[in-house]
Order: C-alpha cells, then sequence, then structure tokens
C-alpha cells in the first residue's frame, strides 16, 4: 500500500474513534485543509514546470552490421 493510503486510512479510523467518543477532532476546519491542499498543488505543478529538464534525453539505435 502505498503511504498515503496508510495515512488516509489511519485518519479515517481515527475520525470514526473520535466520533464513537463524542470528541470534537483538533483538526483545523475544512476550508483550511482545502487551502493547504492548493498549496500542494501549486508546489507540485511548479516542481513540474520549473525544474523540467532542458533537452530530452534522445534514446539512439545503431544497428550491428554482419560481417560475412
Amino acid at each position: 500500500m502505498s503511504t498515503g493510503l496508510i495515512s488516509l486510512a489511519a485518519g479515517v479510523l481515527i475520525g470514526l474513534i473520535y466520533a464513537l467518543l463524542k470528541v470534537r477532532s483538533p483538526a483545523p476546519p475544512a476550508l483550511a485543509l482545502i487551502g493547504l491542499l492548493g498549496m500542494l498543488a501549486g508546489e507540485q505543478a511548479a516542481r513540474h514546470l520549473l525544474f523540467q529538464p532542458a533537452t530530452p534525453q534522445a534514446h539512439v539505435t545503431t544497428s550491428q552490421e554482419s560481417s560475412s
């Protein structure tokens, strides 16, 4: 399993436990979490756009000459 899925599953499990115990979650409001998601998406987009290799690597194939 990927780390992200494990983290999500752990969060859902803790959320269920909080709901069963009728305890309010100390997490920030959903609006703040959406903002954080936007920040992470922007960071990934910037990395993808700004830090691309300048020249893509070309695959060169050579044929072998047969000796007769």
